[in-house]
């Protein structure tokens, strides 16, 4: 049985999960700082973590597979962080993109919880992924 309201957040909160994990993908190997590669491999293993849980539940509403980042907008990611980090790759200017992308990410996630009546299940994962974003900006301010 398929469900728009739930279909519609998994779909936004998997591609948002690809998004972060292919931005932490795109800069990681520009991190000379030890204690953020850190925090972004944890942050990485978090977006997987949601992002499989997003897969588990998606049969519940949907027969099709949840929504990803396509191909050009992966690329859209690449090329930004590149020419973001052409002439400045601190640790700061890393923790300012980042923090840019997450509080995109933030902002949808809060959105759909203001926004969006769903099942409680797709509701406490939205939460939780709004949640883990926070808490990583949170942790990302300290590189700043």
């Amino acid at each position: 049985m398929e469900t728009e309201n739930e279909v519609n957040v998994l779909d936004e909160l998997n591609k948002g999960a690809c998004m972060g994990m292919d931005a932490i993908h795109f800069i990681l190997d520009k991190v000379e700082d030890e204690n953020l590669r850190q925090e972004l491999n944890h942050q990485y293993e978090h977006y997987q973590a949601i992002s499989n849980k997003i897969c588990e539940l998606y049969p519940e509403y949907s027969k099709k597979h949840p929504h990803e980042t396509n191909s050009m907008n992966k690329a859209m990611t690449w090329y930004g962080i590149e020419m973001k980090t052409m002439m400045d790759k601190s640790t700061s200017k890393i923790a300012e993109i980042l923090l840019q992308g997450t509080n995109m990410g933030i902002i949808e996630g809060r959105k759909l919880l203001n926004h969006k009546d769903t099942e409680e299940q797709v509701h406490k994962l939205l939460q939780e992924y709004v949640t883990m974003q926070e808490e990583a900006v949170e942790k990302l301010k300290q590189f700043l």
